[in-house]
């Protein structure tokens, strides 16, 4: 009868510890839910024209791009609903990131980006170039960087400074939206535009005759970030990469974007 009983208190134990540590992992995970979208729905920072971040479709579900794509899957793990802020460039993103009203983007991790946020490691790498019209006389890299060519940037983007310190010739142009862009190289209100390459192949398809100039001056490493002092979230994040990576869910959302440019991460 002792026995009996004893086996029946350790029975009804193992229940209460097993349930216990489900409502400590449900508790954990709905921590982690409120850290990264605090309101309840993760709001994925995206701008518009670029394949790292969204091209839209004629419906949303036609919306593609990296950061689009990814932030609906992590909003599926995460268990939240999903929505995508679309910006009109990359300096509103970037804005929002700083004051928190999103949630989660995919962008280059600079060392300025990293002062606003989080980041996951290394999704991609990305060359950057120059993108040049149909009757440019410039043919390479060295052509142009030793010219005083006028290049188009985005506005807001680190490609302004970096381009400056390294080719100090050129004349920089900040402009405000990768259409607007697209324009001016177009009528010839600028020489070439600079951006990586995923962007330039998305915009040379608009331009009939447009060439991205062969090589690069240097290389974006894209990551996942969250935005400053939600950094008990950070675990969750990279986690969701890691696991995004090995299923091949990355590689599915780079080649759903179509874009193009793009290296393994550290095979440059």
């Amino acid at each position: 009868m002792y026995k009996f009983l004893r086996k029946g208190a350790l029975w009804f134990l193992g229940i209460h510890l097993f349930l216990n540590a489900g409502i400590v992992l449900a508790d954990a995970h709905t921590a982690t839910q409120s850290v990264i979208a605090p309101s309840g729905t993760l709001l994925v920072g995206v701008y518009r024209g670029s394949p790292s971040s969204i091209i839209e479709g004629a419906t949303t579900e036609e919306n593609r791009g990296v950061g689009h794509d990814l932030g609906k899957q992590f909003a599926a793990d995460l268990g939240v609903p999903f929505r995508a802020v679309i910006f009109p460039n990359n300096a509103g993103l970037l804005d929002a990131l700083k004051k928190g009203e999103v949630d989660f983007s995919v962008t280059n991790a600079t060392a300025a980006r990293k002062k606003i946020m989080d980041f996951s490691p290394t999704i991609m790498d990305v060359e950057k170039s120059f993108l040049v019209g149909p009757d440019s006389d410039f043919k390479s890299l060295e052509d142009i960087t030793r010219s005083d060519a006028v290049v188009g940037v985005s506005k807001g983007s680190s490609t302004a400074k970096t381009l400056t310190d390294l080719f100090p010739k050129l004349q920089i142009r900040e402009i405000g939206t990768l259409k607007i862009a697209s324009d001016m190289l177009k009528n010839y209100d600028i020489d070439a535009f600079a951006t990586n390459n995923a962007i330039l192949y998305e915009m040379s398809d608009a331009i009939p005759g447009a060439r991205i100039l062969p090589g690069h001056w240097d290389m974006e490493h894209f990551a996942a970030g969250i935005p400053k002092g939600r950094r008990q979230g950070l675990p969750a994040l990279q986690k969701f990469v890691n696991d995004a990576q090995g299923d091949g869910r990355i590689a599915k959302a780079i080649e759903r974007a179509g874009l193009r440019g793009t290296l393994a991460p550290n095979s440059q």
